[in-house]
């Protein structure tokens, strides 16, 4: 089981990922810029570890950072110094109300590249969980979709794939760090799905995988 810190653990995607990790069975703590109320998540959660962001980020196996596109590069300055040899996960999407169906992607291509940027070259940067409701991974209930996992670090890559199954969801390669502004896209393709099809949280799923992992 893995030691990891979810920075932003109390809003609603953070808390999600907190709460299935944590059934899992691994050591989840969960940060905030508010050490009060990590603790109040925490213990809603069961318990759980808590600590404001830069010292929740320090020891852990694992990094989730679950931020609003607008705190990304404030909240990874703040942990860049603190996270060693982690692998960081990052789960922004560059959404940019109110427009937030029209994919708007930033001038560098991605927030996964302006991730990379605040991080710099040296860290173990990878970006998942862009396309899953937040409010199915607050549940115990069964979520039909796949979660699309970047990185160029390919073996930091499969440790966040790895971390899928026990969560309820199956975790898929999609390749190089850069690929990560399609999933990244998406997301505002499916909030217009939702609305549309009045759909309670869409998702992906990818079909005639031969050999990927099966679905939970």
């Amino acid at each position: 089981m893995a030691s990891i810190a979810v920075i932003g653990g109390t809003g609603a995607l953070g808390k999600g990922i907190a709460r299935r990790l944590a059934k899992a069975g691994h050591d989840v703590t969960i940060g905030s810029r508010s050490a009060d109320k990590a603790r109040i998540t925490a213990d809603e959660l069961g318990g759980l570890g808590h600590a404001a962001n830069e010292d929740a980020a320090e020891g852990k196996d694992v990094v989730i950072v679950t931020v609003p596109h607008a705190s990304q590069a404030d909240t990874l300055a703040l942990i860049r110094d603190r996270v060693g040899n982690a692998v960081v996960v990052d789960t922004t999407v560059p959404l940019v109300p109110p427009k937030v169906m029209r994919v708007q992607l930033p001038a560098e291509g991605s927030a996964a590249l302006q991730a990379r940027a605040h991080l710099g070259p040296d860290a173990r940067l990878v970006t998942a969980f862009h396309n899953v409701s937040a409010h199915h991974l607050d549940s115990d209930h069964a979520i039909d979709c796949d979660v699309l996992v970047f990185s160029d670090d390919v073996e930091a890559r499969n440790t966040v794939v790895g971390l899928c199954p026990g969560m309820g969801l199956r975790g898929l390669s999609g390749g190089a760090l850069a690929n990560s502004a399609a999933a990244e896209a998406l997301t505002s393709i499916l909030i217009y799905m939702n609305k549309t099809y009045k759909a309670d949280g869409a998702g992906i799923r990818f079909t005639n995988l031969t050999e990927a992992p099966a679905i939970p």
